[in-house]
Order: structure tokens, then sequence, then C-alpha cells
């Protein structure tokens, strides 16, 4: 979700309370400083800049939308003509406030399955006809990646950790024979 601009007010004491994202303001709302540009074919507010492009794959327009500080899109999508059929159509607030929310949307999405893939958690027997839960964290390092699996008891108190290859592979099988083996460092 975008951040929250504040709106000080003189003397005001909620004044600094942060007000509504830029998916939900109204164009009065949103913000006009130094680094706010509201063009026909370039917005750029609340952290994020919507450009109106050419589409290389057919004659029509598209938008691409940059958060700020980031060099690649986090969306591309087809853009409108306008009433011409030859230009596009010029943005406005609502198309900006939609286009924010539906960036904001992509990256989280994106960000949950980049967390599904580097968590696993699997819940198994012990010993003692406990659950145990038996968890995979991988650490995408750049030049040694490696794995961290951990056993926690019912009540999430830690019962063993081991440094694994970042690719074991967890799973029930696995799980419950780390379990079994008294929590010894597992064969990657």
């Amino acid at each position: 979700m975008p951040a929250a601009r504040r709106r000080p007010v003189a003397g005001c004491p909620t004044s600094r309370l942060p007000v509504l994202p830029a998916f939900l303001m109204t164009e009065s709302d949103l913000h006009t400083d130094d680094t706010s540009i509201h063009e026909d074919g370039l917005w750029r507010d609340n952290g994020w800049t919507a450009r109106i492009i050419k589409n290389e794959d057919d004659d029509g327009w598209a938008v691409e939308m940059i958060k700020d500080g980031e060099s690649e899109p986090a969306l591309v999508g087809p853009w409108t003509m306008g009433r011409d059929k030859k230009n596009p159509k010029p943005m406005d607030a609502n198309a900006f406030r939609t286009l924010v929310k539906t960036a904001t949307e992509v990256l989280m999405r994106h960000e949950q399955q980049r967390r599904a893939m580097l968590h696993k958690e699997v819940t198994v027997q012990g010993d003692d006809d406990q659950d145990v839960s038996v968890t995979l964290d991988i650490v995408p390092d750049e030049f040694e990646p490696y794995a961290q699996l951990k056993a926690f008891d019912p009540y999430g108190e830690l019962l063993a950790e081991a440094k694994v290859s970042a690719g074991f592979k967890l799973n029930k099988a696995s799980a419950e024979r780390w379990v079994a083996s008294g929590f010894e460092r597992p064969a990657s």
C-alpha cells in the first residue's frame, strides 16, 4: 500500500494523522510538491509514476507504473485511445488512482508468492504424540544460498534448528525423518 501523505493544518492536533492512501484520494487530495507531475502522458505522485508509452505489440498505447526507487515497472498494461483514435487518452486523477491500486496489488501478490517460495512449513507427530511444526526458510544469498530448518513444539518453542542446503526438500517424510533422528543435521 502506498504511503499516506500528511497534510498539516495550523493549530489542529489531528494534523499529524495520516490521510487516505493515493488510490482513495480525490484529485484535490493529490499533493503538488516539487516532485509531483500531472501531465496528460505522465503523472508522478505519492511514490508512483504513470507513463503512457507506445505499445510495441500493436498500433495502440500502453501505460507503465513505476514505484519510486525501482528501475523496472511494477505494471504495464494497455491504455485507451483518445477520441481521435490516434493519440492516447490523457491521464487523469481517477485513472491514476486505479493504476496505483492495481500496481500495489500486483506488488503485494508478487511478494506473497516470493515469501511462499522461500518459506515452507509441515506439521508432523513427535515421539510423544505432540505436534511438531517443521519450517524451512531459504536464505537467497547471491553467492552461498542456504536454508534454516527449524522445529517448534505446539507452544511455539524452538526445539531444534539446522543449517541445510537451499535445495533441501521439506515434505512430511523428510520432516518425520528429522524429528525421529532426534534432530540430527539431515544430509542435504
